[in-house]
């Protein structure tokens, strides 16, 4: 067959699966933010206005969209090609000649180059949109100050902290550190009214603090105190969001930080994978769902594959989470536990796809 009916070809097999995708992907982030919008509604005042609900939930749409597009990917691809299937075209292609592996490369080059934008979504649009949309958050609802439950705890070598809030320039509100021997025996506590970040070093204002001995203790007030730490308004602002809003180099750099302190990494390490693995993800799901359209998917309806796709999807996104915690008890590296999802969806995939071949 000529080039340029190939290539009209693969525009038509690829103009089918994304247009399905596309519908899927919007169904689903409609929903979520409609969720979404329910779950915040509680919190509106006169602070936190509608207004600033409704900029809240756009700001937290390209979130969405990166956690949904593997998920969009596995259904919109079994709604496409399912929808060709229906209609005897993908018999007719393989009649004239057309092989699967055609078919597969036809539909795997828009979503490759999906997973390139998914990937640079990730990296430097999520981050910032979820840190602004956060923050801006905080800020109405909890009247200028950010918070995380009940702070953030966090430990630099023998020395225990916790921060009531951190501020939108990235200044502290009530710093509690707790200062520990080689024993673990407290020696010294403090608590600081306010804290911010210049010329490299933290410098504590309003500062209490009590030194504990062995027969007495000892309390001391200063009005300013030097705090020497590498807890920089950079690496605060990784502790205050979760791993999977962070960018791929936050994740490696504030991985590198923990392991410099002793301090358990996995996480981090887990979320860093899963991300720079992400095309690989969406690529997996996408070989199942054809391999399902050409094998056990053939003749069922629409809404038998949606079903199927989101029965899939749900079990991959699940064993994804599950292996965070395994990872850590049974010491697994996180490479291998991001990638042990994938490698058997892929030869799953795969192996249905030589059969139906």
């Amino acid at each position: 067959m000529p080039d340029i009916m190939m290539n009209r070809l693969d525009r038509y097999i690829s103009s089918a699966v994304l247009s399905s995708l596309a519908v899927v992907l919007a169904i689903v982030i409609g929903l979520d933010v409609l969720f979404a919008m329910l779950d915040q509604l509680e919190d509106v005042n006169d602070r936190f206005t509608m207004g600033a609900l409704l900029e809240y939930l756009a700001l937290t749409t390209p979130k969405r969209f990166y956690d949904f597009i593997p998920l969009s990917c596995l259904v919109g691809c079994l709604i496409g090609l399912g929808s060709l299937a229906s209609g005897s075209e993908l018999t007719v292609m393989r009649a004239a000649g057309i092989s699967i592996g055609r078919i597969v490369l036809a539909v795997l080059k828009p979503i490759i180059a999906l997973g390139i934008v998914t990937v640079l979504l990730g990296e430097y649009v999520v981050p910032v949109t979820e840190t602004l949309a956060d923050s801006r958050r905080a800020v109405k609802v909890s009247n200028g100050a950010i918070t995380s439950g009940y702070g953030i705890w966090h430990r630099e070598r023998d020395e225990y902290i916790h921060i009531n809030a951190v501020l939108p320039d990235g200044s502290l509100k009530g710093v509690t550190r707790y200062k520990f021997d080689q024993d673990d025996s407290l020696i010294s506590s403090s608590y600081a009214a306010s804290g911010r970040y210049s010329d490299d070093k933290w410098l504590l204002s309003n500062v209490r603090e009590t030194l504990f001995s062995e027969d007495r203790t000892q309390a001391n007030s200063y009005d300013t105190q030097n705090w020497d730490v590498k807890l920089t308004p950079q690496r605060l602002s990784v502790i205050i969001v979760e791993p999977d809003e962070l960018p791929i180099s936050g994740l490696l750099s504030y991985s590198s930080y923990l392991r410099e302190q002793g301090l358990e990494s996995t996480t981090y390490m887990l979320a860093f994978w899963s991300k720079l693995f992400q095309p690989l993800s969406m690529i997996a799901l996408v070989l199942v769902a054809i391999s399902f359209i050409f094998g056990p998917l053939r003749s069922v309806t629409t809404g038998q594959r949606v079903i199927s796709g989101v029965v899939v999807g749900v079990m991959f996104k699940f064993a994804q989470d599950l292996l965070a915690p395994v990872s850590t008890l049974y010491s697994i590296a996180p490479f291998w536990a991001a990638l042990m999802p994938i490698l058997i969806c892929g030869l799953i995939g795969s192996w249905l796809l030589r059969r139906a071949g």
